[in-house]
């Protein structure tokens, strides 16, 4: 399945961790703002420019010692139908180059809508019998609370075209446990209970590290539930953020991973992204080696701390 190739990148490169390519206008630098307005003008087509060529320099930097990017379709869709090329060009470039891409849409439906999604960003789109790739990403977050509905049709697709998902649990923001901390009939949380669902889903797309194609989003914010879902959970593996900008550390984020070391992918978005900002006297046209170096130090602390 679609996530055996992101815990293989993640063994062969010793680095359980996923660049989050969340890009903003002020993180960029400002040579490549001017030199993307110069072309397409202070535009939608000028700003989604200027995010591609950003994220270029990240993947650039970081393909060789980070095994995955997470672009978040938000950040590209508020810039139109130029910001969602850029995205798609995005996922293309980081493929290029071997990494594994993670699409964050949160994407939400059931039937038919639902099947539209998982082809849009995951297989493939028919056109008059012709197939072609929309997005090409290889795995989609997806938001379980409509309930089998809305997450077989993704199964489907990720069991064709060997993708996976990863189905929010729970989340990293602080009003998360507003829903998802409240306990059920059984005496379950739901988040708890979700999860169990993760498990029951992923029956059909196991794969050979004894993790299946359905993940689940748990947020480094909270490492209590953090381990309690490792322990519950162990054919389902995390997509973990909340760490660095959010206030998670490698202590939080240490009890997502099992007793081989593996079990988790530990996200970082401003941190990495803007790392360049934080380096006094730093030429901006450096930002992508503030980035790599960022994406180490991040490295090294986890790996200090897990199994």
């Amino acid at each position: 399945m679609s996530l055996d190739r992101l815990i293989k990148g993640i063994k062969e490169m010793n680095n359980p961790t996923v660049a989050g390519l969340d890009p903003k206008l002020d993180y960029i630098p400002e040579y490549i703002r001017q030199a993307a307005y110069e072309k397409y003008g202070k535009t939608l087509e000028g700003a989604a420019e200027a995010l591609f060529e950003f994220n270029k320099g990240l993947i650039d930097a970081l393909c060789d010692i980070v095994p995955a990017v997470k672009p978040q379709a938000a950040y590209y869709e508020m810039y139109g139908w130029q910001g969602v090329r850029a995205l798609e060009r995005t996922i293309a470039y980081a493929k290029s180059k071997g990494m594994f891409v993670i699409t964050d849409g949160k994407r939400n439906d059931i039937g038919t809508t639902m099947e539209a999604y998982a082809k849009a960003h995951l297989g493939v789109t028919d056109v008059e019998g012709e197939s072609f790739e929309a997005f090409g990403g290889d795995a989609l977050t997806v938001n379980g609370y409509l309930g089998t509905d809305g997450v077989k049709p993704v199964i489907n697709v990720c069991k064709d075209k060997d993708k996976g998902m990863f189905i929010l649990v729970k989340t990293s923001n602080p009003s998360s446990g507003e829903l998802q901390d409240r306990s059920i009939d059984d005496g379950l949380t739901i988040y708890r209970t979700m999860g169990n669902m993760c498990e029951k889903w992923g029956e059909e797309l196991m794969g050979e590290y004894g993790y299946s194609g359905v993940g689940a989003v748990v947020g480094a914010t909270y490492p209590e539930q953090l381990g309690e879902l490792r322990k519950a959970l162990p054919h389902t593996f995390f997509l973990v953020p909340g760490y660095g900008a959010q206030g998670g550390g490698a202590k939080d984020v240490a009890p997502a991973f099992d007793e081989n070391g593996i079990g988790a992918v530990i996200n970082s978005s401003r941190g990495i992204m803007c790392a360049w900002k934080k380096e006094e006297g730093l030429d901006p046209k450096d930002y992508a080696q503030a980035a790599r170096r960022e994406a180490i130090r991040m490295r090294d602390e986890i790996n200090s701390v897990k199994n």
